[in-house]
């Protein structure tokens, strides 16, 4: 067998062995994108929604800026946020640096605009009827909010799971945030890197096959969302 072949092997070794470090690596990271897809969600629909229904100057200038920050590096959050948290930075007596709340609060501004974004096209796409209807039915801006959000739900919650999709597969944030630390802050991107610049293929490649797995399970959510909307 050659060595990739039997860096599969390994691999498979791994998983169905059920080692308890590639599944801490991989609960750590799940564990860490949830909360950051909820925070996320939890800002960026209202704010999207408000965006979407309000009238404003500098509304187009604000949506380009939106559009920019989907494509925004994760290193450039990263560095931001390194920065900020670290022990000469103006948040460093927090101590969250290299702690899995600083992961956390770089992951929720790095899918912030993502979620923001699809709301409001998801608003924007939906019936021209809608916002007329429920103005004509005398709803508050507050009940308008929550109904339109309502309607539209399932396209948002689309929103939020590329959100977490996007979070669980970047790295820089994870690295210059999280540090990588053992048993700590080691997420499935970091410790795939570290464990092939070691040599531990086979180690690495289990915990791709995994990462592998979520990214599909996320598009078949995806895809099942999107074909019970149409």
């Amino acid at each position: 067998m050659n060595y990739f072949t039997e860096s599969i092997i390994g691999a498979l070794g791994l998983l169905f062995t059920l080692d308890p470090q590639v599944y801490l690596i991989m609960w750590t990271s799940v564990h860490i994108s949830l909360i950051a897809a909820l925070l996320a969600s939890s800002l960026g629909i209202p704010l999207g929604t408000i965006i979407a229904l309000g009238r404003f100057p500098g509304k187009s200038a604000l949506m380009l800026v939106l559009g920019s920050l989907m494509a925004l590096p994760t290193v450039t959050i990263g560095l931001f946020f390194y920065g900020l948290l670290s022990r000469q930075g103006p948040l460093g007596e927090l101590g969250l640096l290299y702690s899995k709340t600083a992961i956390i609060i770089g992951e929720t501004v790095l899918i912030l605009p993502i979620i923001v974004h699809m709301t409001i096209s998801a608003i924007q796409a939906a019936d021209s009827r809608l916002l007329p209807t429920l103005k004509m039915l005398g709803a508050s801006r507050c009940q308008m909010l929550m109904l339109v959000v309502s309607e539209l739900r399932r396209t948002i919650v689309s929103g939020v799971i590329a959100g977490f999709g996007r979070a669980i597969g970047e790295v820089g944030v994870a690295m210059m945030l999280g540090g990588n630390i053992k048993g700590f802050t080691r997420t499935m991107t970091t410790a795939i890197a570290l464990e092939t610049s070691k040599g531990e293929f086979d180690f690495a490649l289990a915990l791709g096959i995994l990462l592998l797995i979520i990214a599909v399970a996320v598009n078949g959510i995806l895809n099942l969302i999107n074909r019970s909307s149409t």
